[in-house]
Order: structure tokens, then C-alpha cells, then sequence
């Protein structure tokens, strides 16, 4: 680790974020290791673990400290197995599953985390509200004979006095990043706990979340963290709408008007495709959705696929993006530009 990292300090500092405290890795630029707002630490103290009454397995098995998850993986390593993680924050529907089926089929054992991540939430959001269903997740893990779901509280993974914190800057600036500036920086650095805790060879995320998959790539890339990210194709509802925990805040109107957001990326992506400049085709998107009820809309965007950056016309790999609100709730849904 090097103590300099000045010449880089403008590129990671939006407000919400604190000042750089720690080096990036040496030769590592993307990378920053900063202090964890107090905010952040005071809602940790505050808020309740929540402790669920014994839950009834057939297969499964639940652990909820680092140290008897790591004697599993330690004694999985000896037999010569392969371990698949998949990162989740419970609330489990068939998006989350299908990443435990991707892990089982490329894995000879699984940990699914179930883990609501404070630090990726802002004071005004919803996490003392997120979906919480202990014995729902457990029933539909055992289902599928996974093997650890790994539960543990705020307070075993963010001790008394916890004061790193691990950013990616450039891919986790805009975009989501840019109306949730916490966001990725709680997310890279759970995920980089959860990856050492595990010890994974493959770490299974969903295209839903496309923003976070290239983020997560690139901090495992940067960071020369030995497991491979791995991204599972989007989940939809019968009617396109993306698979999300989140969907359960929407009325039964707001869940009707949903699809429009996966309507209208795949019209997006059809006309860029087809040669239509990107900007010209953003404003026709945003406007069928400000008419069908969406507001506001945080961002539509047709990026790089890998780098993110915002694209004036297709000529190679591109992903087309969005973050809207529907009522209180806050849909995020991306398609490739075929």
C-alpha cells in the first residue's frame, strides 16, 4: 500500500462521500480505501439485528459468524471442491435463485449471504423497511439443496470502530451513482468482505444490477482478488419487468404501468441500433415515461458496455440503462443494444 493519493483525490469526492483517509493500492488507481461516515457507524449502533426464531432445514445449512463459514470453506477446500458465493440482501425471489442455480451448476458447493447492507443505503432510504423474510429465503434455499446460507448481523460485519471503506471510482460515478453517490462505495466494500470471508472461486451477480456487476468486476480486477465475477442474465415477469425485491412497494396500478420501463429501453436500443442518434432516442424514452406516470426519472443513458461511458451514437458493444421512479418506488432495468 502507498500512503500517496492526492492526484486522484478530485475524482472520488461527491459530497456525500468522505475524505480520502487510506492509499489506493499501488499502481491501482481506481481503488480507494476511505473512512465510513459517522452517520453510517451511528445507524449501525442503532439498528436491531434481527434474530429469527430456529428455522427448519432439510439441506441447508445457516451460519452467522466469519469463523464457522470459514471452517466450511476451509474443509470443502481440503475435499478439492469449488465454491460458488451469491451475494444477497434476502427478500429472495426466482432472480436470486437463478444465481444459486448458475452456482450449482458450475460449483460443487454454494453460499448465498443474506445480508442487509447499511452502508449502502442513505438516511433517507429504505432500509429499515427493506423486505425481511428469514424463513422465506431459508425455505426457498433448501429447496434447492444449496449448501450455506450465511447470515450474519451489522455487528459481525462491521465491528465497534469500523473505519474502511473501498470505492471504485470512474464506473461508480454516474448513472446510479450519480443520484445515490454512497451507493457503490457500501456495495464494493460488503462485497469485498464477503469475498474474503468466502473465499469463492466464482462470485454470481445479476445483469439487473448491470452498473454494480462492472463495478464489482473491476474492483476484483484492481484488487487482484482470486475469484472469478460472474453475470447471470436478468430475470423478468411474464409482462418484462425486471425481478426485483423493491417491486413488492408498487400498488397494484403501479405494477400494471411497471413494464413500461422495459418497453421503453428496448425501443431505445432498437432505434440507436438502427442508426438514430443516442440522444435523440433518450428524450423519446423519457417522455413515454414521464406520460405514463414515471417521475423522476433519475437517468436514461446508452453507455459502453464495459467502461460505462455515455455513447452519442452505437459503434461496438452497448447497454442501454435506466433508474425511474414509479410512485415510492425506484425501478432500475439496462438491455443489451443487439
Amino acid at each position: 500500500m502507498t500512503a500517496n493519493c492526492t492526484q486522484n483525490r478530485g475524482l472520488l469526492c461527491p459530497a456525500a462521500f468522505p475524505p480520502i483517509v487510506a492509499a489506493a493500492c499501488e499502481g491501482r488507481p481506481n481503488i480507494y480505501l476511505m473512512a465510513l461516515p459517522k452517520t453510517w457507524m451511528k445507524a449501525m449502533q442503532t439498528v436491531r439485528n434481527r434474530k429469527s426464531k430456529k428455522l427448519n432445514t432439510k439441506h441447508i445449512e445457516i451460519v452467522r459468524d466469519v469463523s464457522t463459514l470459514r471452517a466450511k470453506v476451509r474443509e470443502w477446500r481440503q475435499n478439492g471442491e469449488t465454491i460458488g458465493l451469491i451475494p444477497t440482501m434476502g427478500a429472495l425471489h426466482d432472480g436470486h435463485l437463478a444465481l444459486v442455480k448458475a452456482a450449482q451448476r458450475t460449483c460443487d458447493r454454494t453460499v448465498t449471504s443474506i445480508f442487509v447492507n447499511p452502508t449502502q443505503f442513505a438516511p433517507s432510504e429504505d432500509f429499515e423497511s427493506y423486505p425481511r423474510d428469514e424463513a422465506d429465503d431459508i425455505a426457498k434455499l433448501d429447496s434447492l439443496s444449496a449448501d450455506i446460507a450465511f447470515m450474519p448481523g451489522v455487528a459481525d460485519m462491521y465491528a465497534d470502530g469500523f473505519s474502511t471503506r473501498v470505492a471504485v471510482s470512474g464506473l461508480s460515478e454516474g448513472l446510479c451513482g450519480a443520484s445515490r453517490p454512497h451507493f457503490f462505495g457500501g456495495v464494493a466494500t460488503v462485497v469485498t468482505k464477503l469475498l474474503l470471508q468466502a473465499l469463492p472461486d466464482r462470485a454470481y451477480f445479476g445483469e439487473k444490477d448491470y452498473q454494480q456487476l462492472q463495478v464489482v468486476s473491476r474492483m476484483v480486477r484492481d484488487l487482484d482478488i482470486p475469484s472469478t465475477i460472474v453475470g447471470v442474465p436478468t430475470v423478468r415477469e411474464s409482462d418484462g419487468l425486471a425481478m426485483s425485491s423493491r417491486n413488492w412497494y408498487l400498488s397494484p396500478q403501479e405494477r400494471t404501468v411497471a413494464p413500461t420501463l422495459h418497453n421503453v429501453l428496448r425501443d431505445v436500443a432498437a432505434r440507436v441500433a438502427g442508426g438514430e442518434d443516442c440522444a435523440s432516442a433518450i428524450a423519446a424514452g423519457r417522455a413515454v415515461l414521464e406520460t405514463a406516470g414515471f417521475g423522476p426519472v433519475d437517468y436514461i443513458a446508452v453507455c459502453h458496455a464495459e467502461s460505462l461511458e455515455p455513447l452519442d451514437r452505437v459503434d461496438g458493444p452497448a447497454r442501454v440503462l435506466a433508474a425511474a421512479h414509479l410512485g415510492r418506488t425506484r425501478l432500475i432495468d439496462n438491455v443489451p443494444v443487439k
